[in-house]
């Protein structure tokens, strides 16, 4: 499971760099300002929980089972949040109408707060000092 959150998270880290280049230079020209802006929050909340993943992996003090219910969150999350506002954010160069799909951004966002009081839980039951 560590090799899985390390893997994982390096994989979110990478594609935050690359969609945050993106934002900064590719959208510039075909979105305005206030897209650049929702987009750059949902690089930056991905990279958080890539970072939050990649530490995960490299700890002991969280049992094996919150691991995986923590690693599910995040993806999830991930998912549902930063790729809802990335969809949202480039709305207007798709065919497809990310506003049906708006109420998936909160959804992920709690899935992301749970995943974090999963981790806290699970630090507090810790055995280890």
């Amino acid at each position: 499971m560590n090799k899985t959150l390390l893997i994982t998270g390096t994989i979110l880290g990478i594609l935050g760099i690359i969609l945050g280049a993106f934002a900064a230079h590719g959208l510039e020209k075909l979105v305005d300002a206030d897209a650049i802006k929702s987009f750059e929050t949902g690089v930056r909340y991905q990279l958080y929980h890539a970072f939050f993943l990649l530490i995960l992996g490299s700890t002991s003090f969280v049992s094996l089972k919150s691991k995986k219910i923590i690693f599910y969150l995040v993806l999830l999350g991930v998912l549902f949040f930063s790729g809802s506002i990335f969809g949202l954010a480039t709305n207007t160069l798709s065919s497809f109408d990310f506003k049906t799909i708006a109420l998936v951004t909160p959804i992920g966002g709690l899935l992301l707060i749970m995943a974090w009081m999963v981790m806290l839980i699970g630090i507090i039951r810790s055995k280890v000092d």
